[in-house]
């Protein structure tokens, strides 16, 4: 069973915030449920609805929105929202029964180049996964289907899958010329037949909520107020930028004594040629503008 967890999102209406999940929630379609009769079809916009200050529920990929009334505060009350989300959502409950139809989901995918030539990056226009996933081989992705069907060409050397891309590394036996069209293809039909990408105990790219052990440091904890600093400037300022190349970056720690970031580079950004250029005169130069003497040097280990 998929263990979900629920990250608490603001937006620009103050009535409304988002509940995004780590997996996705619903695939076919959107949903907007204005009142407890319209949720027939959804078990858990119905529970949310017993909630006096909720307004409108809305399901979509791999987040659930609300809109409250103004007898609360989100403040007041999101937290035990959240909790409420979690606890439904890792019962197994359903959160809307969808129509079984053989009609096929209207998506779109492009092939877009990535700074790795070894690298292809594969857009969807709609969401595929609620989190990250690195495969480097067919047995690490035993439980990621598409991942698995990729793997059957003895061309494609690594998987990486976030948001509403895959990026797929390939062998030097192969030129991009006369696989992309293949492999573009493979993915529009798979995400069109409603397929599960991503299955229960697929292992997601772990969150840097714990700093794991490195050669350098200590046993893995709780992060330290500086890596938590460093954590949020990598995602504030460098994830949307590497995501963009069809790759990910992830803290993985930071050695007080040598003054050292060490993070991992998945996706496009592992083994990329050009990835040493990139941390060294951006990411580097960052963290040392922004962070001062803390920072002597980063160092990546290709994921």
């Amino acid at each position: 069973m998929k263990e979900y967890s629920i990250t608490v999102v603001a937006t620009n209406n103050p009535h409304i915030l988002k509940f995004e999940a780590n997996h996705l929630l619903v695939q076919r379609k959107n949903y907007e449920f204005k009142n407890i009769d319209e949720a027939q079809n959804s078990p858990l916009a119905q529970q949310l609805f017993h909630l006096p200050f909720i307004k409108t529920v809305y399901v979509s990929g791999n987040f659930i929105g609300l809109e409250r009334y103004d007898i609360v505060q989100w403040e007041d009350v999101k937290d035990e929202v959240a909790q409420q989300l979690v606890e439904y959502l890792n019962a197994g409950e359903p959160v809307v029964i969808e129509e079984q139809t053989d009609k096929k989901i209207p998506v779109t995918v492009y092939a877009e180049v990535t700074p790795n030539p070894a690298t292809m990056k594969f857009v969807a226009s709609k969401k595929i996964v609620g989190t990250a996933y690195e495969f480097k081989n067919i047995d690490e992705a035993k439980h990621a289907p598409l991942a698995m069907a990729l793997f059957q060409f003895p061309f494609v050397k690594q998987v990486f899958l976030d948001e509403n891309y895959v990026s797929v590394s390939k062998y030097e036996v192969a030129e991009w010329e006369d696989i992309t069209l293949e492999l573009r293809e493979l993915i529009r039909n798979f995400i069109a037949d409603g397929k599960e990408v991503v299955g229960d105990g697929a292992r997601s790219v772990n969150a840097p909520e714990v700093a794991p052990t490195t050669e350098a440091s200590a046993p893995a904890g709780p992060l330290d107020d500086t890596s938590k600093e460093i954590v949020a400037i990598l995602e504030e300022y460098v994830k949307p930028a590497v995501a963009s190349d069809g790759g990910n970056i992830l803290f993985k720690s930071y050695e007080a004594e040598h003054k050292r970031v060490n993070v991992i580079l998945q996706g496009a950004c592992s083994g990329c040629p050009s990835s040493t250029f990139t941390l060294k005169n951006g990411i580097e130069t960052m963290l040392k503008n922004m962070m001062g003497d803390r920072i002597n040097e980063v160092v990546a280990l290709n994921g």
